[in-house]
């Protein structure tokens, strides 16, 4: 927290943060499955209560109260494993006698001669005194550690999802002949794989019968055409088309319909990751159908009966660092 940061700044970034890390949340709840789904729920859980407790935090020396450790200070939790960086510089602190002082809890006075230091000790009494907060932190690093082995062993035993699914889909690929062709992995790989697609698929002489909606203004021509061609054909077309797009945008989360317009405007001008709407809208402009080959279920298509080459892409869910992907399929 920023010293210079007012109380009015300090509650607005925090409503921020609040916002980011329900949007988060929300992503990580849609890409979890059933076996997964109780791990994302507990790191969710943690994610919340984990920015909670620093909230109260920076409020409570916002406001120049004392923050106290409570009557569970030597309880340890998953979250203390963030401040494992900081436990060193804690304990060196700790080791140096220079750095010792007497806490005077706020609102009393230190009284004199309470307490003798070991510079005035008499010599007999020469034992040392005991480092409380060192025996505290020693405890700590030691079950950090245990949690740190339980993680990892836990880890270890889960499947591997990566693994299993380009195993899967690299059998399918074999089989169907089939190439996987790599695509950036970012917001754009959906509308990436459908625009190599394209170039593959619909080029040459051959003069298809597409479907432009009338709001679009840019290239018609495919060698010409860019993600940001898809983008704005898929959302005028949506706009154009809306009673046929409206029931896939009920949120499941919100259990409202999003408004169409407002989620055109973000597909067109961001980068968004686009999925089942903008294939579906892209299938009707181009006149084709669109096959998604997936691991673990049957190819799903989209717009069957279309009369244009059919283009053909790849779906990942566990593969990507960045979560869900598209790939481009060529032919071998």
């Amino acid at each position: 927290m920023s010293v210079e940061e007012t109380q009015e700044q300090l509650l607005a970034r925090h409503r921020k943060e609040r916002k980011d890390l329900t949007n988060q949340i929300t992503s990580l709840k849609k890409q979890a499955s059933k076996k997964t789904r109780k791990q994302v729920n507990a790191r969710c859980l943690e994610l919340e209560q984990e920015l909670e407790a620093r909230h109260k935090s920076e409020l409570a020396q916002l406001n120049g109260e004392q923050v106290s450790d409570g009557s569970q200070e030597n309880e340890i939790t998953p979250e203390m494993l963030l401040q494992q960086l900081n436990l060193d510089n804690d304990n060196a602190s700790a080791s140096n006698p220079e750095s010792t002082a007497t806490v005077v809890p706020a609102g009393t006075t230190s009284t004199p001669n309470t307490e003798v230091s070991a510079d005035t000790q008499p010599s007999g009494q020469g034992k040392k005194r005991r480092n409380r907060q060192k025996e505290r932190l020693a405890k700590r690093e030691a079950e950090i550690a245990r949690i740190k082995e339980e993680a990892l062993k836990e880890a270890a035993e889960q499947p591997n999802l990566k693994e299993i699914e380009q195993t899967a889909l690299d059998e399918l690929c074999d089989v169907l002949k089939l190439k996987q062709i790599d695509i950036q992995p970012d917001g754009h790989c959906l509308f990436n794989s459908i625009l190599d697609q394209l170039k593959v698929r619909h080029a040459g002489d051959v003069s298809y019968d597409y479907d432009f909606p009338e709001q679009y203004k840019g290239a018609v021509n495919i060698t010409e055409m860019d993600v940001s061609s898809l983008r704005s054909l898929s959302a005028c077309y949506i706009r154009e088309h809306r009673d046929d797009f409206i029931p896939y945008l009920f949120d499941e989360n919100t259990m409202t319909i999003k408004d169409l317009d407002e989620y055109t405007k973000t597909m067109e001008t961001t980068a968004e990751w686009g999925g089942e709407v903008e294939i579906l809208a892209l299938s009707k402009v181009f006149g084709c159908p669109i096959s998604i080959l997936m691991s673990g279920r049957s190819t799903y298509k989209i717009n069957e009966g279309a009369k244009n080459p059919e283009l053909k892409l790849v779906y990942y869910k566990h593969s990507y660092t960045l979560g869900e992907h598209y790939n481009s399929l060529h032919d071998l």
